[in-house]
Order: C-alpha cells, then sequence, then structure tokens
C-alpha cells in the first residue's frame, strides 16, 4: 500500500503562475508550478510492487511558494496487493516544507495516501523529514518517514488462515518507521546518472483491516541501484534492479496476496524495472 498528502484544489491550480511563463530577465515567479507524467514497468512502493508485476501510468503535480512551503498531489493505477476496491488508484496529497541551510537542504511535511471509491480504513497518513546536501560530484540525502498509530496499521489477522476466515484476534493499532538515503552521481560529459537507493521499514507483523500493512513482514530492508539516461528537452530513462530482503518463509502467511498472479512469485523479490518520465 502507498499513502499521500494534501488534495490539490481547482482554485489553487487558477491563481497559479507556471514556471515556463517567465522569461530569463523576470524575476522569479512567487509561485511555481512543476509536474512530471511517468510510465514503468512495476510500480514499486519500497520494494514491494503495487501493480502486481505489471505497468502502470502515473503523474505528479507540485505548486510551491517562494517562502518554501508547497503542496503536491500523486496517482497511479494499483493492482493486487496495492488494491483497495474502488477505482484501483491510488491519489497522494502532500504538503510540506523546503529551505536551504548553507548548502544543506531540509524538506518536511506530511503524505495522505488515498483510493479513491475504495474500502475504508485503507488510508494512510505519514510525516516525513528529509536532508540533502551535495558532496563532490554526488547528491546525497537521508530521510525518515514515520506514520502514526492509526487503524489502517493495525495487527488485526495474524496469519493467512485468520485473513481468509475474516478471524480478528488482534486488533491492536500499530504505527510504522521507515528510513531511507539515497546518492546520485552524474557521470562526466554524458547524460547518464548512476543511482542507488537503501530503506528500512519496521511496523506491524501482520495484517490491517483490508490486508493493510507498511511493512508486511514487520521489518525489512529495501534497495534499488539503477541508472537514469535524460535525453530532448524534459524526458529521463530509468532502468533499476529493485528489491528487498523478504523471503518466502517470512511472506507465507501473507499467500497468495503476496503472490504474483501470473506465475506466483513473491511481489518483493528483485526485478529490473524500467520507467520513462517527462516533466515540465
Amino acid at each position: 500500500m502507498r499513502f499521500t498528502t494534501l488534495l490539490l484544489g481547482g482554485v489553487t491550480l487558477a491563481i497559479a503562475t507556471p514556471a515556463f511563463a517567465q522569461s530569463e530577465t523576470d524575476p522569479p515567479a512567487p509561485i511555481t508550478v512543476s509536474g512530471s507524467a511517468t510510465i514503468v514497468s512495476d510500480y514499486r512502493l519500497r520494494g514491494v510492487s503495487q501493480t502486481d508485476k505489471n505497468a502502470a501510468l502515473q503523474a505528479s503535480l507540485t505548486i510551491a511558494h517562494e517562502s518554501g512551503f508547497y503542496i503536491g498531489t500523486f496517482a497511479s493505477n494499483l493492482a493486487g496487493w496495492g488494491t483497495f476496491g474502488g477505482s484501483n488508484l491510488e491519489l497522494d496529497a502532500i504538503a510540506g516544507y523546503k529551505h536551504d541551510f548553507n548548502g544543506t537542504t531540509l524538506d518536511g511535511g506530511v503524505t495522505w495516501y488515498t483510493y479513491p471509491g475504495g474500502f475504508s480504513e485503507s488510508d494512510v497518513v505519514e510525516f516525513y523529514l528529509r536532508g540533502s546536501r551535495t558532496v563532490g560530484p554526488a547528491a546525497v540525502s537521508v530521510g525518515v518517514a514515520y506514520a502514526p498509530t492509526q487503524t489502517s496499521l493495525g495487527r488485526i489477522y495474524n496469519n493467512a488462515a485468520d485473513y481468509a476466515a475474516g478471524i480478528q484476534r488482534d486488533p491492536r493499532r500499530w504505527d510504522n518507521l521507515y528510513l531511507n538515503g539515497d546518492i546520485a552521481v552524474g557521470i562526466p560529459t554524458t547524460p547518464l546518472t548512476a543511482k542507488a537507493h537503501i530503506g528500512y521499514s519496521n511496523g506491524n507483523p501482520g495484517l490491517g483491516p483490508n490486508g493493510t500493512s507498511l511493512s508486511p513482514t514487520g521489518e525489512y530492508v529495501d534497495y534499488a541501484v539503477g541508472m537514469d539516461f535524460a535525453f530532448l528537452k524534459n524526458l529521463t530513462l530509468n532502468l533499476s534492479y529493485i528489491g528487498t530482503n523478504i523471503g518466502n518463509n517470512e511472506s507465507a502467511y501473507l499467500a497468495p496476496n503476496f503472490r504474483s498472479s501470473k506465475d506466483g512469485s513473491s511481489i518483493a523479490s528483485g526485478k529490473a524495472v524500467f520507467g520513462l518520465t517527462a516533466a515540465f
């Protein structure tokens, strides 16, 4: 499952001034709009497929004020593990504040992960803080995300049999902690950027009301290594290998939900993922 932030209203969009409307001689606009459209071969959230190892279409939009405050949204189709009924859509809302402190950028805010038309008690609210800095040729960032105790992260079903039978033995609510780090290094005289990611999740060791969980096995590590290729004006092609340390034995009680409907393989096992992004 995935989490989100504050939804954007039509009025906000109407009063925003797009960044591309400014000429090179104009002062920076007090409000800027940026966004992207992406197609990926598999939507992976913290290493776990949200689309049954199938492709996804995604879009994001951010409206930022010169003060550092911003709001944004993210949308993606879902399937399998990430589906909670309704339109099979994840729609996240985000609000935060970003500021540069002598070369170190701090970015903090909240994300609200929603599933329009889906089951109740599936949404998740999560707070985040990230610090980033350029170190020589590398852009380095570290972050923490914390989802406070909430019903959607409750440990209600302790095993596959209980989940299949709808037996709720331990209706305790849990929180979730996610620690992560990223590094990106541009390769000189080329349009290529090498990237790596590592993340650690710790949360409810079971399933919530609708099979929901941010840390389906209680705690696990996710990772990614890959390369960006920038071409034309605003297009980026990415190839990454993404996976987790979740083994079949650890996730056995989640079956068949935690298995691909095509071949029965784990949706948390390592896989090459392709993506093409157009930014504006």
